[in-house]
């Protein structure tokens, strides 16, 4: 019988944001399997649990990947973990996941902190859809072309970056999206300074070109209005007689249509009668 492999996220900050459930994973499994042991030996002796700690991070995926695996093969349970924040979000996690679900392994993901969704709730932009973008790729043309293609997205986008590639990844984004594009910058989310700047872009390269940006950063960035494009009356009369003979009432279908294309609703029910 195959172990388990449990995707236990870590607090972006506060320890105290561990949950009871995480925690007792944490315990239960026969080893974790660690970006940074380092790290997560702190986490593990505030919660005054001791478990054998693996490596597993970017460099050393390739062949730390196999040798879980084979562990968990023979019956073993690891709980993966990253620095901060959910395992396999913008995390070689994904691969080792990938790793497990191929080979038939069960894959448990436990709920718990995520820095993108902890700044796009305070971020005061839409939240109903968003598209999460991780680090931008590092190579200037890769990032400019990366930036060309969201230059019409219309959800919500989020990104991450470290302190001291922010001022040119602002200065990036202003060339993509222009200086009036609305942004909040959240940094050292959960910790004491924690700081949430709502600014257009412009204003933030100006803000950051005169002040050292400090902390990790997650910005979330509103999309590009929404294009709605010219609907005529006759057009919009089609659509309401197309609900009208679906059963619904011809005052109902002309508020709809008429929120739907903007088109006046005493136009249009004249148009209809």
């Amino acid at each position: 019988m195959t172990g388990t492999l449990y995707l236990v996220p870590t607090p972006i900050g506060n320890l105290g944001d561990i949950s009871r459930r995480c925690a007792e994973t944490l315990a239960a499994a026969d080893f974790i399997a660690a970006e940074d042991t380092r790290v997560s030996l702190k986490l593990l002796n505030h919660l005054e649990i001791k478990k054998p700690l693996v490596s597993y991070h970017e460099h050393n995926k390739k062949e730390s990947g196999p040798r879980i695996l084979e562990r968990l093969l023979a019956g073993e349970s690891c709980a993966l973990v990253t620095d901060a924040g959910c395992p396999a979000i913008s995390d070689p996690g994904e691969d080792l996941v990938r790793l497990c679900a191929g080979a038939g392994v069960p894959v448990c993901a436990l709920p718990g902190p995520c820095a993108a969704i902890t700044a796009l709730s305070v971020s005061a932009l839409a939240t109903g859809r968003f598209a999460f973008e991780g680090f931008l790729p590092p190579q200037k043309k890769e990032r400019k072309a990366r930036l060309e293609r969201l230059k019409a997205e219309e959800r919500t986008m989020i990104f991450y970056e470290a302190p001291h590639h922010l001022r040119g990844t602002l200065e990036d984004l202003l060339a993509a999206f222009g200086p009036e594009r609305p942004v909040s910058l959240c940094r050292e989310l959960t910790k004491l300074h924690e700081e949430v700047l709502r600014l257009t872009l412009g204003r933030a390269a100006e803000y950051y070109a005169a002040n050292e940006p400090r902390g990790e950063y997650v910005l979330v960035l509103a999309g590009a209005e929404q294009q709605t494009e010219a609907v005529s009356l006759e057009q919009a009369a089609e659509l309401a007689r197309a609900l009208i003979a679906d059963g619904m009432r011809t005052k109902d279908a002309v508020k709809q249509i008429a929120q739907e294309t903007g088109v006046s609703k005493n136009a249009l029910y004249a148009a209809l009668v």
